[in-house]
């Protein structure tokens, strides 16, 4: 498969998730990507278009872990990320796959996310 292909099918599952994952500022859209280095994790409310929470794993803190887009990788910065949700108000998530498989890692962050306190 070429990989013009291949990004026009990631492209088709993002449109069609988007279609049914919306976030409110009481419940906004959790949305997390993993790069073949790196993973970001953003708390987003979609009527008023602005970012409540970012993290990810080139944050100055995290940084110092070496943190890499693996299941390790996946689990401290889903934990980091709920408590940067917290203590930005936000309690409760609309979760955004970006198009990847709700498996691996994707699973471990939001399991993760679960543990440290939000609610999805």
């Amino acid at each position: 498969m070429s990989t013009t292909r291949k990004a026009d099918l990631l492209q088709k599952r993002r449109w069609r998730i988007r279609k049914k994952v919306f976030g409110t500022a009481a419940r906004p859209r959790l949305a997390v990507r993993f790069t073949s280095k790196h993973v970001y994790a953003q708390a987003i409310d979609d009527e008023a278009g602005t970012t409540l929470a970012f993290l990810s794993s080139l944050d100055a803190d995290l940084r110092k872990e070496k943190l890499s887009a693996n299941i390790a990788g996946a689990k401290s910065l889903g934990v980091a990320f709920a408590a940067k949700a917290k203590a930005a108000g936000i309690s409760s998530v609309v979760f955004d796959r970006s198009g990847a498989r709700y498996h691996g890692k994707v699973k471990v962050f939001a399991d993760a996310a679960r543990e440290g306190g939000l609610a999805f």
